[in-house]
């Protein structure tokens, strides 16, 4: 575990793994935290140097005022690995940290060997979307957070595997409760702003499009649309909602490892 002083706070992370092994960039979705990567762990650090770290407003990094926007967290990302000495690296992210994925590889291809957008879009909902969302959150603060957890609930997962893995449902959607409401708040207004639709030719670094063919949030036509402006790019579609690296965990885990591998 550690802290990376950044210009206004700290960033919190994690790196595990072999030293000698290529490093790999976890990013969280809105409203988690690093940990909701648990399941991966297990088989990324055989082969890679995991860092993993808690986005800005999350977990136990920075809550700076908002609103945010996603190039401001794909700097975070830079500065990250610029305070690690790390050149390049594969960069994993799902959801909000898709949208951060986008943006590097737009604006910084240099630094990465492969990316894997999971579970996002180029553009994901909109004001009608997020503003109601915001609006809650910084009027009820906690209260609101709480009010979230059975939306999201539907929104992350099949209602299959919500009744048949409870323990795991509450360990997610506690992430999500124990979020900033200010951070969250800054966070959906970076997700509102992003629309990264025009730009995605740009990308050159080998990409791999993961969607979940039950996710609300993101469904795969959004996966499909990435996939098809995406100059090297591959999808894969499984069978999840939103948060398809905790339902369908060891098909992810597996899509990931392979393509990064090859």
């Amino acid at each position: 575990m550690g802290f990376l002083q950044l210009g206004d706070g700290e960033l919190h992370y994690q790196l595990e793994g072999p030293e000698d092994a290529p490093v790999l960039v976890l990013s969280n979705s809105l409203g988690t935290h690093l940990e909701m990567w648990d399941a991966q762990m297990p088989t990324f650090v055989k082969y890679f140097r995991v860092l993993r770290y808690d986005t800005r407003g999350h977990g136990r990094s920075l809550v700076t005022p908002g609103p945010y926007t996603i190039r401001q967290l794909g700097l975070d990302v830079l500065t990250l690995l610029d305070g690690l000495e790390i050149p390049q690296a594969h960069f994993c992210g799902l959801s909000l940290g898709g949208l951060t994925g986008q943006w590097l590889g737009i604006h910084a291809n240099d630094r990465l060997h492969k990316l894997v957008l999971c579970n996002t879009a180029a553009k994901i909902g909109g004001p009608e979307m997020w503003g109601p969302r915001i609006e809650a959150v910084q009027r009820d603060g906690a209260a609101a957070m709480v009010a979230l957890r059975e939306g999201s609930i539907a929104r992350w997962f099949t209602p299959a595997f919500a009744g048949a893995n409870p323990d795991q449902v509450k360990r997610i959607t506690d992430m999500l409760v124990a979020t900033s409401p200010e951070g969250y708040a800054a966070s959906c207004a970076a997700v509102r702003d992003a629309d990264f639709s025009e730009q995605l030719g740009s990308i050159s670094a080998p990409t791999l499009v993961i969607s979940g063919i039950h996710d609300p949030v993101t469904p795969p036509a959004g996966g499909r649309f990435l996939n098809e402006h995406i100059p090297w790019s591959l999808i894969e579609e499984v069978h999840a909602a939103h948060l398809s690296n905790v339902e369908a965990s060891e098909v992810f885990t597996s899509h990931v490892r392979e393509f990064l591998l090859t």
